[in-house]
Formats: C-alpha cells, structure tokens, sequence
C-alpha cells in the first residue's frame, strides 16, 4: 500500500487550555497529508479545481487514541483507502515520534461540478486520475 507520511511540528495555536492538539486541528492535519499524498502521486488537486470540479468531505471518522502537545513533532501517514469511481476514501494515522498512533480516521470525497454540486465521473472528468486511483486501489488487494 502506497502512501505518505508528512511531518508537522505542533503549534502553540493548536492546543487548547489543557495543553493538547485541539481535536478540530486533526481534520487540517488530515487535509496536509492528503494534498501531500496527491502530489506523490504526480497528481494535483489545484488542476483539478481548474476544470471545474470540486471533491468536498462527505463522510470524517476520527477516533483519539492519545493527545499530541504542544513542541510535540507528528506524522500524519495518508493512504488511498478505497475508491470505486464516484466515492474516494482516505485512510489517516497521526503518529508520535516514536510512530505511535495518536489517532485514527478517515475522510469520504465525492467528486461534483464546481458550479451544481452535482456528482461526477472521475474517468470522465480526469481519467489520469480515475487509472492512478484504480492502480493503487488494485495494488492493495
């Protein structure tokens, strides 16, 4: 299973008054390692958005293991978890130093036109992408 593992340093700003990552920072944290995943493999969400389509969350699981803190460095480890053409799921580890897993999740994407949100095929709007997803979908197996 191909996937990324982006490092992040824990900010200040990201904690709360009990000194831990405040649990909506996790879901930016999952947005830097799939973008981060995207562009590994060659693809590029920005082109993406200029050909008119969007792919918003439609679906976040997270589940806390252990709190990160502020000084702490992370790695969010970001893997293409399913994907049959219409719905993209994206599978999250967010580790400690010592690769601990600190939390767990996912995110479900759909792809729509930018202007209708009306659902669309990604082997039609980008069919580069449908065969790069397709791939590494059939390598996991």
């Amino acid at each position: 299973m191909k996937s990324n593992v982006t490092e992040i340093d824990v900010r200040y700003a990201e904690t709360d008054q009990m000194g831990v990552v405040h649990h909506a920072n996790y879901l930016v944290w999952f947005e830097v390692g799939r973008t981060n995943f995207i562009k590994q493999i060659g693809l590029n969400y920005a082109e993406m958005e200029a050909g008119e389509v969007v792919s918003p969350v439609v679906d976040v699981e997270l589940s806390y293991k252990k709190p990160a803190k502020y000084g702490d460095t992370v790695l969010i480890k970001t893997w293409l978890e399913k994907y049959d053409g219409v719905r993209t799921t994206y599978g999250y580890h967010v580790l400690d130093a010592n690769e601990n897993i600190l939390v767990t999740g996912s995110t479900v994407h759909v792809v729509v036109n930018k202007h209708t949100f009306r659902p669309v095929l990604l082997r039609k709007t980008h069919p580069e992408w449908h065969a790069i997803y397709m791939s590494l979908v059939n390598e996991g197996k």
